[in-house]
């Protein structure tokens, strides 16, 4: 009988197989581009559990192996800005990586609603990835993201940022 893969709220020990999943993740992004000195492959995990602890993130297990994640946090006005949606090369194109993006969209969308404090609702989701990306691209306009705006960051790279209103 086969393993189904569960998606869950990401906390402090799973930081580590986050970060070696990100590592594994990235090499082919290096690859594309020319550049290992990209900031996910030289992320510590101090600065990992820092973001976790300032936003949200998910992890998609299969059995114990977390074999995907994305984190995000929001923006007092509103923005949800979503980074690093990892997939594990072996997992992808299965589904995983939309069903994160849409579980990071639910929580933000839920936790505006139910917060006993006062918290920012979401008025967008952003995110970004390289113009090479095309399965990330791909993936980002299939869930109605859509370009908004595009940043040289040398010869080789230009970061494409993509965007959709929140519900």
């Amino acid at each position: 009988m086969g393993l189904s893969v569960t998606i869950s709220a990401a906390d402090a020990a799973d930081a580590e197989h986050i970060l070696k999943l990100q590592y594994l993740c990235y090499q082919s992004e290096a690859e594309l581009y020319g550049d290992w000195s990209i900031e996910p492959l030289t992320q510590s995990l101090d600065a990992l559990r820092a973001e976790l602890d300032e936003g949200y993130g998910l992890v998609a297990r299969l059995g114990d192996e977390v074999v995907a994640s994305v984190r995000a946090r929001i923006d007092e006005d509103g923005t949800v800005r979503i980074a690093k949606l990892i997939v594990h090369p072996r997992m992808r194109r299965h589904g995983l990586g939309g069903r994160l993006l849409d579980g990071i969209e639910r929580h933000f969308a839920e936790t505006a609603e139910t917060a006993a404090q006062p918290a920012p609702s979401p008025k967008r989701f952003q995110l970004f990835t390289g113009h090479r990306s095309e399965g990330n691209l791909r993936l980002y306009r299939s869930k109605g993201y859509a370009q908004v705006s595009t940043r040289e960051l040398g010869p080789r790279l230009t970061l494409v940022t993509l965007e959709k209103a929140a519900a």
